[in-house]
């Protein structure tokens, strides 16, 4: 262990439960959530307006949420950007979502496409989905038993997930209108 985290703080979820602000712990380390922009927000809104339509008609035991607290561990608390779950929730995720979307923004891409793509992978998240606004593009993995394969580059493409019991789709193209 390096000199510097050996005198870090470790946070745990008691302390971010108190904290002000946009945050996430992994590790025990605090995470600040940068203000989103406009074209994440409503990239962010469209995935889950066109998603929690294809869930009404299609999965109804299963809901789409946007920017809750998904308790990993007791140091490690995520907020992904849009999830869908089968899973009961109350106010936070205590179980892995069946699929996960993070929108990359430059100050978020090392953090989403490195730490958080580890950690939903360790954790079984079926699939996560990295949306790229400035490129008009997402990447979407699926687990494998040999972890995350890149399964599809969706631009203007139409995606189904299967959320082991029932399917949903979303259309690409119309999340960069």
């Amino acid at each position: 262990m390096g000199v510097v985290h050996k005198y870090l703080p470790r946070y745990t979820y008691e302390d971010y439960k108190n904290w002000q602000g946009d945050w996430e712990l992994i590790g025990g380390i605090p995470y600040a959530l940068a203000s989103p922009s406009f074209k994440h927000q409503r990239i962010v809104g469209k995935i889950f307006r066109y998603l929690d339509e294809e869930l009404e008609e299609k999965c109804p035991d299963c809901v789409v949420g946007i920017d809750t607290d998904y308790i990993v561990s007791e140091d490690t608390v995520l907020r992904p950007d849009v999830f869908i779950t089968c899973e009961r929730v109350e106010d936070k995720l205590l179980k892995p979502p069946k699929v996960v979307f993070e929108v990359i923004s430059p100050s978020t891409r090392e953090k989403d496409e490195y730490l958080k793509k580890e950690i939903y992978e360790r954790e079984g998240v079926p699939y996560l989905v990295l949306v790229y606004p400035e490129l008009g593009k997402a990447k979407i993995f699926k687990l494998t038993d040999r972890g995350y394969k890149k399964i599809f580059d969706a631009v203007r493409d139409e995606f189904t997930f299967d959320l082991g019991g029932c399917e949903v789709s979303l259309n690409f193209g119309r999340v960069w209108e």
